[in-house]
């Protein structure tokens, strides 16, 4: 028996793309049993998306290692009557449509619950269940400029800094997503009955402007709005920036207490810059403007070098795979190596960050994979499963 926390967990995963199969692939990491329903025409769209390699998308390999694929046709009566047989042997349902479309196919959470009034149901979508842009299309950047977050980062009169990762999709919609899963869970514990969990990705992008749009929102007539690049946490501090190396690397210097900004100078011989540090406007950028002079003179290896062996707040910035190489990542048992017995050969694994437990490694499932099998355990006749095309 497993000793994972989830162990005997079932999800049914109808969610596509990245913020669903996220949230689930956490939740199976941590020992759920989780299946993922997919349309026999294709599959996730992640299935098909380059990179390739023996030909299997990259990108649907990293987001669905220990899970079930069936197939079913949502669009059909029969495959919609499928779809509540089998949500009576689940405790989570997972999808990402966009608001209204579960309805049109006669999937709604009222129709769900009805036929198992424990399922805790979550619905992740850009802008939520409700409000005048519930139905608008949209992808991460999209979200994260609504929110705000996009126009907080970059240089002051400079353009927004384009994020490198999906904030929206992962912070704001996966991550918020299992916060409300697993809070319904609890709570079932308690009542006894499921919940739906409304899940926004532009609200969820909203959160990480949480300590200075609060704040911003305390201040009331007083304060001023936020703007880009000149508060202390997104380039208004000379302590806290990136900045450029002789090798056209970066340092993130990010020495906000005066501790460990003074020791930086200290250790940069200039310690009488502590002086303006912390005061807007021309001092600090007089500050700054003498710490890209002075990193811009050096290599990174030799920042590196003279930097190393005290708190001092400095990191250099990981480009292309120097993350895997990382020591205190590799300590953690980030990268792990497991068999693909359907490629025959190993794959190393990102696995997810929280783990309480071994982490099972089994290969993402092959379209349908296990269709019979599953409606099988939930009660089907060969018969009926034949009818489906399984």
């Amino acid at each position: 028996m497993s000793s994972l926390p989830l162990a005997g967990l079932r999800v049914l995963d109808l969610s596509r793309l990245l913020p669903g199969p996220y949230a689930t692939l956490v939740l199976a990491d941590l020992g759920a049993l989780v299946d993922k329903v997919e349309d026999p025409e294709g599959g996730d769209g992640t299935r098909h998306m380059p990179p390739q390699r023996d030909g299997e998308g990259a990108l649907f390999y990293g987001l669905h290692r220990n899970k079930r694929s069936l197939t079913l046709n949502l669009k059909t009566p029969e495959g919609r009557d499928a779809l509540l047989r089998l949500v009576e042997h689940y405790d989570v349902l997972v999808e990402s449509f966009r608001p209204g479309v579960m309805d049109k196919l006669g999937l709604g959470e009222a129709t769900l619950r009805a036929r198992n009034p424990r399922l805790i149901v979550c619905s992740i979508s850009g802008y939520g269940q409700t409000g005048p842009d519930r139905l608008k299309a949209g992808h991460d950047l999209n979200y994260v400029a609504r929110a705000g977050l996009l126009g907080y980062g970059g240089a002051a009169d400079g353009a927004p800094a384009f994020p490198g990762v999906q904030m929206a999709d992962i912070g704001g919609g996966s991550l918020f997503a299992l916060v409300g899963i697993l809070a319904a869970l609890h709570e079932r514990a308690r009542t006894g009955a499921g919940r739906f969990v409304d899940v926004s990705m532009a609200d969820g992008a909203l959160a990480f402007l949480h300590l200075h749009l609060a704040s911003r929102l305390f201040l009331g007539p007083e304060g001023a709005p936020l703007a880009r690049g000149r508060e202390p946490l997104n380039g208004g501090y000379p302590c806290y920036g990136l900045y450029r190396t002789a090798d056209d690397r970066w340092l993130a210097v990010g020495a906000l207490e005066p501790k460990f900004f003074a020791a930086l100078l200290a250790r940069l011989g200039r310690p009488e810059l502590l002086e303006d540090a912390y005061v807007p406007g021309e001092a600090s950028a007089r500050v700054r403007a003498e710490l890209e002079r002075l990193f811009s003179s050096q290599p990174l290896a030799t920042w590196q070098e003279r930097l190393a062996g005290s708190d001092l707040c400095v990191e250099p910035v990981a480009e292309g795979d120097d993350v895997l190489s990382d020591a205190q990542l590799r300590s953690r048992g980030l990268f792990v190596e497991g068999e693909d017995f359907r490629l025959g050969r190993k794959v190393t694994h990102l696995l997810t960050p929280l783990r309480m437990g071994d982490t099972p490694l089994r290969q993402p499932p092959a379209l349908g994979e296990h269709t019979r099998a599953i409606l099988s355990e939930a009660g089907f006749t060969a018969e009926e499963i034949s009818r489906l095309g399984a």
